[in-house]
């Protein structure tokens, strides 16, 4: 039986959300200041690893098990010309990350991740969303069902990502109608549109906008109505995450839309994810900034397919190796920084914070 029987049993449980474990964070943050190092002078990589402690619930905290989890769908939408690629193409880069052959694989085997791709009835693109709504609201919700059940609890970190030919407009569409600006505020390029290409899919959103106005009231009808599967999917992903004790890796722009209906019902529904990057398309700096997300990478990147994510995740190895690894001042035998005001000259007993 299906756990979002309707909108609102989602909307309670997106209402209803753990807080994480404040007392382990500190104890990281504890454990930080008294490391063979100028206090602070790890930046933020210090806070990440009080940031994973917190999530998971535990001290210190693991990435033994990370997991990348793709998820595709196809949208009706793409009959108006808004991408550069026919939707075919979803279903052979699926097959394309199958064979091991995209970016992704690569990318997810150096982070020493796993991979799996979740497809959400590629044969059945969602309604073009100019006219209709994009999913009825069962379909919503099996497709946010789908990605809640594709988050396994042992799981010690998820990376989020997508594929989908024109989710890009999906995105643009959803973060325009929650944070406002039209059109023009979040539309870019996505899979490469030429100029008429852009303008086309500006016009296509700014219709979908007008058509869909009297629902844009509320962020999960916003994201039924102008989303896709695989943008629905990675909303359930993130709030089952949340509830499970999982830390999150968001990718670029369209997961991050994705997961932003979660923060306009609850304002802290995404303190247990980080922005992985910020990708190279135009609204994602823009969206990043108006859910409070500061980037992890910035790499000029707009590929999708978990691609940010996954580089993200050496980012977090590293600050827990640096974390678990390196000696107190106690244990070392290193002499900690001086406080006195009398000190005359500063004694460089382990470099400077440069």
């Amino acid at each position: 039986m299906s756990e979002f029987a309707s909108l609102a049993d989602l909307r309670m449980a997106c209402l209803d959300l753990p807080s994480g474990n404040s007392i382990l964070s500190a104890t990281v943050a504890q454990r930080e200041s008294q490391l063979t190092k100028p206090s602070g002078s790890l930046g933020r990589l210090e806070r990440l690893v009080a940031w994973l402690a917190r999530w998971q619930g535990r001290n210190p905290p693991r990435l033994d098990s990370v997991e990348v989890l793709v998820f595709a769908g196809n949208h009706g939408v793409t009959r108006q010309g808004v991408s550069a690629y026919p939707t075919e193409v979803t279903v052979q880069m699926v097959a394309n990350f199958a064979a091991g052959g995209a970016a992704i694989n690569q990318l997810a085997r150096a982070a020493g991740a796993g991979l799996r791709v979740v497809t959400l009835s590629l044969d059945e693109p969602t309604a073009d969303f100019t006219a209709a709504p994009a999913m009825t609201e069962r379909e919503f919700l099996a497709a946010v069902e789908t990605g809640h059940e594709a988050v396994r609890p042992e799981t010690d970190l998820v990376c989020l990502g997508e594929m989908g030919i024109g989710n890009t407009t999906a995105a643009s569409a959803i973060a325009a109608a929650l944070f406002g600006g039209g059109a023009a505020r979040f539309v870019g390029r996505g899979t490469g549109v030429d100029d008429q290409g852009l303008a086309r899919k500006q016009a296509v959103i700014e219709v979908a906008l007008a058509h869909h106005s009297g629902a844009l009231d509320d962020p999960l009808k916003i994201a039924t109505r102008l989303g896709g599967r695989e943008l629905a999917a990675i909303l359930g992903a993130t709030l089952a995450a949340r509830r499970r004790g999982i830390p999150v890796l968001l990718d670029g722009f369209v997961c991050t839309a994705a997961a932003a209906p979660l923060v306009r019902l609850r304002a802290d529904a995404l303190d247990h994810a980080q922005a992985a990057h910020v990708s190279a398309e135009a609204g994602h700096r823009l969206l990043l900034k108006e859910l409070d997300l500061v980037p992890l990478l910035d790499l000029e990147m707009r590929l999708g397919e978990g691609s940010g994510a996954a580089l993200a995740v050496s980012i977090l190895r590293a600050a827990l190796a640096c974390h678990t690894g390196m000696a107190t001042f106690a244990t070392a035998g290193v002499s900690e920084r001086s406080d006195s005001e009398d000190l005359v000259e500063p004694k460089a007993h382990i470099g400077t914070a440069s």
